[in-house]
């Protein structure tokens, strides 16, 4: 396989054994991995990973829900949707970035070099989908397959088997997994006779509101809202 003189081979052949794949055409895993904050330093005409993450989170919303309707064929509409939005989440994606060390071969500006970038939990998501993009493009959607279900199948089976977990509980785990402040739950109101009281409630992140609930019991308003702020959440992704 032929690289550009200017990137670093052996980092980005490790990262084509992690995933268990060689591409076709090289050039597209070094798009893959190519971060804007490097693309805008090089002479004009050096393509980033952008477009690629926008195909690739497509190719991993299909491959995952085709696996979802296989596998799953008793599954209502509303929890296959639960069961992909969670394991394609970012907290998810950043998590199986880290197993493959894609930090490793990111090419990276001078700034964002400096600034961490390698370890950041939303760029390490975003080159993931990148790859998938690629290797869309390289070798058609049954190698994207081939290389997104062996990553993807354990969240798959956890998240269907949590299904009976809080979301109060799943949004503090997503929250910590991106490093983000804890959710803060408000009571804004309620409305109902005595005997069939609802409560209304708010939740904030970072002291924006992300999502709101309600119930018969505050319990259940929060878990409303916590729901309504993961969807939030992975529709911002």
């Amino acid at each position: 396989m032929e690289f550009s003189e200017n990137v670093e081979q052996v980092p980005l052949r490790n990262i084509e054994e992690a995933l268990g794949y060689t591409f076709h055409n090289s050039s597209l895993l070094i798009e893959a991995m190519t971060h804007s904050s490097y693309a805008n330093e090089q002479p004009a005409g050096l393509a980033d990973n952008e477009r690629l993450e926008f195909l690739g989170d497509a190719v991993l919303d299909l491959v995952v829900s085709q696996y979802l309707l296989q596998h799953l064929p008793d599954s209502p509409e509303g929890e296959l949707t639960r069961i992909r939005a969670e394991v394609v989440a970012m907290p998810s994606l950043s998590r199986l970035a880290e197993r493959l060390d894609l930090g490793s071969g990111l090419l990276l500006g001078r700034g964002e070099e400096r600034s961490g970038g390698r370890e950041k939990s939303n760029l390490l998501a975003d080159t993931l989908e990148a790859l998938f993009g690629a290797i869309f493009i390289d070798g058609g959607y049954a190698a994207a397959r081939a290389v997104i279900l062996p990553l993807f199948m354990p969240l798959v089976h956890q998240a269907a088997a949590d299904a009976g977990q809080d979301f109060k509980s799943r949004l503090q785990e997503v929250l910590q997994a991106a490093q983000r402040g804890l959710p803060v739950y408000h009571l804004t109101g309620t409305t109902g006779p005595a005997h069939e009281r609802i409560y209304h409630i708010d939740v904030l992140i970072d002291q924006r509101l992300h999502g709101s609930g309600q119930a018969r019991t505050k319990k259940g308003a929060e878990q409303s809202a916590a729901k309504a702020a993961l969807e939030t959440l992975e529709n911002s992704s």
